[in-house]
């Protein structure tokens, strides 16, 4: 719950300063750059860095594309930053930027933020990218590779991102933003016809040294322009890190093979066989001179010694009131972060109770809601069960009454059935009665016959035995 109110605050101040919208990583189904692909010439970007760690990233401010960037999530560096010449410029004051889906993919943050803002709002934070805590202490000062000093307003502002800068020691940061910066002032910009389609790969190639076991140390820096236009030119300058003063220029193939196999920095190598070797030779000759420390289109006479004293002297002069206006400034922008940051803190805490307020009420009004719908959903229920119960009790009654009415009256009926058929059993029972008296008497009188004439022939029986044992046998002359 709280994650969402924090969210829906966070993109309410969104929309209330646009300026803290600011850069986005580019989704696979998109082509190139999207958007950023206009910082390449034909809008397509160099070939050759395919590895699945490698992302791109269209860097924005105020919604708009300001300078495009392939980082590299294993070395947590910038590969190379794409961008134009748009004005030199003084640096402001430096407010650095993370890109939360770079360590967060799901995250809801789909624009870079300034890294004091983030919080705990994105997970795994400094897992695929440098964090400031990762240049404190080290020695190492994070090196711009589209230089804040060759940029103005918004443009440089965008520049100020962690995902455009490597670990650089503060004088080779300081002589290669000082030599990049002369070169393309000096010699490129004014050496190509049309200065909208000058454009300008700065890039940097990791070694295995780490800040702090996280961030890779450049091996060297590189520098890649392209004139496309009619003469048109391309150009490669690289500076080693051991070699901090020593910037040597090539051709843009040359460049190439000291980056990945298969690289391809310029569609076309940019003019390829038809750039103009006059226009090369120029810009050769003024980066001779940058490096010999020669001005540009100048000679080195006693008329330019002195204006050079004269600067020097005045720029001492000016130094403390410049310090102290540079302290004023900082003191009035501390202030205005200051004021922003409450009525942040206020507009959080008011947002915050008045979505509570609206919370509380959305589940009051949803829990009334609910048990309003329950009740009326049980009301025809509840009568269509007390109809049958009614009526189930009024067949009951119904059975118990024709039960009862069946009882009492089965009772005089048997009795009078059985009363009215007593003479009819009674009187067809006489015959019946006769005649097993008969055969009784009968019985009886043959019973007194059998026995007297088995007595009687048992006295013969006797009697004759005895004569027969007792009187003796005469002759038969007597």
């Amino acid at each position: 719950e709280w994650t969402m109110k924090t969210a829906i605050v966070f993109l309410l101040c969104l929309s209330v300063f646009p300026g803290f919208s600011q850069g986005r990583v580019v989704r696979e189904d998109e082509t190139g750059f999207a958007e950023c692909n206009v910082f390449f010439p034909g809008q397509v970007p160099p070939e050759g860095f395919t590895e699945p760690f490698h992302v791109k990233i269209c860097q924005q401010y105020n919604k708009e594309p300001r300078f495009a960037t392939l980082y590299s999530t294993k070395d947590k560096i910038p590969l190379y930053s794409a961008f134009k010449f748009t004005k030199p410029a003084q640096s402001e004051e430096e407010n650095w930027l993370v890109e939360p889906q770079i360590d967060d993919p799901e995250n809801d943050l789909h624009e870079m933020v300034h890294e004091a803002n983030v919080g705990g709002t994105v997970t795994n934070l400094g897992a695929n990218q440098a964090l400031t805590s990762d240049y404190m202490g080290s020695g190492y000062e994070r090196g711009l590779l589209n230089p804040s000093l060759l940029n103005e307003e918004d443009f440089q502002v965008a520049t100020y991102t962690l995902t455009n800068a490597v670990p650089l020691s503060p004088a080779l940061s300081k002589s290669w933003h000082s030599d990049i910066g002369k070169v393309v002032e000096q010699a490129l910009v004014p050496h190509c016809s049309k200065k909208d389609h000058l454009y300008f790969l700065a890039g940097a190639l990791p070694s295995s040294v780490r800040v702090k076991g996280k961030v890779s140390v450049p091996e060297s820096l590189w520098l890649a322009a392209c004139c496309d236009a009619p003469e048109g030119w391309s150009l490669g300058l690289v500076k080693k890190i051991t070699d901090e003063n020593n910037l040597a220029d090539l051709t843009v193939r040359e460049l190439e093979k000291q980056l990945l196999p298969g690289v391809h920095l310029f569609k076309g190598n940019c003019g390829g066989n038809k750039q103009s070797q006059e226009k090369r030779e120029e810009i050769l000759q003024a980066v001779s001179q940058i490096r010999s420390g020669e001005q540009v289109g100048t000679s080195d006479n006693q008329e330019t010694k002195d204006s050079g004293w004269v600067r020097r002297v005045a720029g001492i002069i000016a130094t403390p009131f410049i310090k102290l206006l540079e302290l004023l400034i900082y003191i009035f922008v501390e202030l205005v972060k200051f004021v922003f940051y409450f009525l942040w803190l206020i507009v959080k805490r008011v947002v915050g109770t008045v979505l509570d307020g609206i919370y509380s009420l959305w589940t009051g009004v949803v829990s009334y809601l609910k048990a309003v719908s329950m009740v009326l959903i049980s009301i025809p229920y509840d009568v269509g069960r007390v109809i049958i119960n009614i009526f189930l009790g009024f067949l009951q009654i119904v059975q118990d009454v024709v039960s009862l009415t069946y009882r009492i009256l089965s009772i005089p009926v048997g009795f009078v059935l059985h009363l009215a058929a007593f003479p009819y059993h009674s009187i067809c029972a006489i015959p019946s009665v006769l005649k097993d008296m008969a055969t009784g008497i009968g019985g009886t009188f043959s019973l007194v016959i059998d026995a007297t004439a088995a007595v009687l022939h048992g006295f013969y029986y006797l009697a004759g035995h005895i004569v027969k044992r007792f009187v003796p046998k005469g002759s038969s002359d007597d």
